[in-house]
């Protein structure tokens, strides 16, 4: 019983890195999540990632394992993560490749990644796919869309440049810090939006804001 109580004091959430260029994302949200203390991750990566990671991030491999509570094997389907009736949070797949896509989006639970992300759709959790390609053929948008109508909520990595970054680190902890949002992880590691600044606005463009009290 006191084991049982203890285990729900720790937020659980699955990372998934699949082959799509992007790693450095998985990277980040694993470092922020270990920053933030109470939550526990569990990290599956597909072999396509182990390839793109090694091109895209020195001793990434380490770094991201590192980084991670839990590391599971691509091919154990039998992993804790696979069931239901295993606690968690919600997933991230970051990033999501379009193979990835299409298999959550036809329910295909052909390895852990897959497999926990179809968990997720059915026990009604959030489900964040970091979808990484460019341009998108007609495939790809009617994946998205049954994603969507699913339930998952499909997150392209878009640079806000209102925030002026000032390098890649700046975009990827802008693009982290919106998807922890969706997990209730409000963490200031990058600027938010607060409004026009008072040099960029033209007062013919921009209506002044109209206070009302009750």
């Amino acid at each position: 019983m006191g084991g049982a109580h203890r285990e729900r004091l720790v937020k659980r959430i699955v990372v998934g890195i699949t082959g799509a260029t992007g790693s450095v994302y998985g990277l980040r949200l694993l470092e922020l999540l270990a920053d933030q203390g109470e939550w526990e991750t569990h990290l599956v990566m597909s072999s396509s990632a182990l390839l793109n990671i090694r091109e895209e991030i020195p001793n990434g491999r380490k770094l991201i394992e590192s980084a991670a509570h839990v590391v599971h094997n691509i091919r154990n389907v039998g992993a804790s993560i696979a069931s239901g009736s295993f606690l968690c949070d919600g997933m991230v797949i970051a990033p999501c490749s379009m193979r990835t896509l299409a298999a959550v989006a036809h329910g295909l639970s052909d390895n852990l990644i897959t497999r926990a992300a179809d968990v997720m759709l059915k026990e009604r959790r959030r489900l964040v796919l970091m979808t990484r390609e460019t341009p998108l053929n007609l495939a790809h948008l009617r994946n998205m869309v049954a994603c969507t109508e699913m339930g998952a909520v499909v997150f392209p990595p878009v640079p806000a440049f209102y925030a002026r970054p000032d390098g890649i680190d700046a975009i990827v902890n802008h693009t982290c810090m919106r998807v922890l949002d969706l997990f209730g992880v409000h963490r200031n590691v990058a600027q938010r939006w607060q409004g026009l600044t008072n040099d960029g606005a033209d007062p013919a463009l921009v209506p002044a804001t109209i206070e009302r009290q009750a």
